[in-house]
């Protein structure tokens, strides 16, 4: 019969982490505000009254996003009225009703860029669902990866494990969207990691993911595809045709413009007042924050996400529910990777593609989405398990080196994560 022993690490008691959701809102209304800077309108006729809040409202874009902000309260008491263990139980059905919508993209979606990931719903709104479908995958992934110390240890686990991850992967690349494939590898390779599967298969499926991009190169190359000459121009930019370069020379241009301080919110004639870096409210938001905010401005914003991704790690390490720890580590390689890649494409230290900024790109699909993750976490904080397993007791004795790579692991993280209490 399995032991317990009682929780003596006060960050792993049951709370609503206040925390987390305070740098949420924050980045989301840095968003608001960036959007409305980035996509502001200088016209010759003033405002009635020229405040902050009157130029968000009369910005197209940023009254939308300030919308979507909002809304958000709303995501978040829903997302943590509901047990966790509600959504372990139908992630299946989640996962299934994902794979769904994604397929019904292919056949009545919106097509923008290239790129068919849009439901065209009213007003010009639109609903991108790879966003959610993200949340359901780490869901149902999480649930897989739980059922035992180590996953996978059969051919057919692998093979399950295999198709639970590639059926979204290949719709979502039938739709064009090449940056939320990389999320979603990303993704899996970060919860696997934690999940206790053996490095070397860990090692092996990044191989094969790695070697299956090369026809996936040669695909673009011989169709002629934009996302070729992005990638081409990112690798030897010499190379590279004017058009490849324009986005990602014009964004750096933009961002050296700030200097330390910034040109200023709404100063007329900057880069970013002039349009001079495309989807300056989407995508490449940040050029538009180090144009107008300057380093001081970039800084926040990098800070504030290096301390959200910190608190969300420090979260799963105190979290004794290995389902729970998964959905936590997912959300947060999510979040990382997004905030990792989309600042490194509009400075040049990664290629261009359609990665959104999270919290911050304009987009209601990824705000809604990011907060539903935000509540998932804040959802198992209220609800974790108050004891943990004993060790000794946790697995047959045949388990002890799967647990101690679980252990390795987690103990790595906390030395990286350790704060006095």
């Amino acid at each position: 019969m399995n032991t317990t022993t009682p929780l003596m690490n006060r960050r792993a008691r049951q709370h609503f982490d206040i925390p987390l959701t305070l740098m949420t809102f924050a980045l989301a209304a840095f968003g608001v505000l960036a959007v409305t800077v980035a996509t502001y309108t200088y016209s010759d006729s003033p405002l009635a009254v020229d405040t902050l809040l009157s130029r968000i409202t009369n910005s197209y874009y940023g009254s939308r996003q300030g919308l979507f902000l909002l809304v958000s309260p709303l995501v978040i008491a829903g997302m943590t009225a509901i047990n966790y263990r509600f959504f372990q139980k139908f992630s299946g059905a989640l996962y299934v009703a994902g794979l769904a919508v994604l397929s019904f993209l292919l056949v009545f979606g919106t097509t923008t860029s290239g790129v068919t990931g849009w439901f065209n719903l009213f007003a010009g709104y639109m609903l991108q669902p790879s966003e959610f479908a993200k949340l359901a995958i780490i869901l149902h992934l999480s649930k897989f990866f739980a059922r035992k110390d180590d996953p996978v240890t059969t051919v057919r686990e692998f093979i399950t494990m295999g198709v639970i991850m590639m059926l979204p992967v290949l719709l979502i690349f039938a739709q064009g969207e090449l940056g939320t494939v990389i999320v979603f590898l990303v993704v899996y390779l970060g919860m696997m990691f934690v999940s206790g599967m053996r490095l070397r298969i860990i090692a092996g499926l990044l191989g094969a993911g790695v070697t299956a991009l090369i026809p996936a190169v040669l695909l673009m190359r011989a169709s002629g595809s934009y996302r070729y000459e992005r990638l081409i121009s990112f690798i030897d930019p010499t190379q590279a045709t004017k058009d490849a370069i324009y986005q990602a020379h014009n964004s750096q241009v933009a961002i050296g413009n700030g200097g330390l301080h910034g040109a200023g919110l709404f100063t007329n004639g900057t880069y970013t007042a002039l349009n001079y870096v495309p989807q300056n409210h989407t995508d490449f938001i940040f050029s538009a924050i180090g144009e107008t905010m300057g380093f001081i401005g970039c800084m926040i914003v990098i800070v504030l996400f290096a301390l959200l991704i910190l608190r969300m790690v420090s979260l799963s390490m105190n979290t004794y529910d290995k389902f729970a720890r998964l959905v936590i580590v997912g959300v947060t390689v999510m979040l990382f990777f997004h905030a990792f890649y989309n600042i490194g494409m509009t400075i040049g230290i990664t290629p261009v593609m359609g990665i959104p900024l999270p919290f911050m790109s304009y987009g209601g699909s990824n705000l809604i989405a990011n907060m539903g993750g935000i509540g998932l976490v804040l959802n198992i904080t209220l609800r974790k398990p108050q004891t943990h397993v004993s060790p000794a007791d946790e697995a047959p004795a045949n388990g002890a080196g799967i647990r101690r790579r679980m252990n390795k692991r987690a103990g790595t993280l906390r030395r990286l994560t350790k704060r006095p209490d």
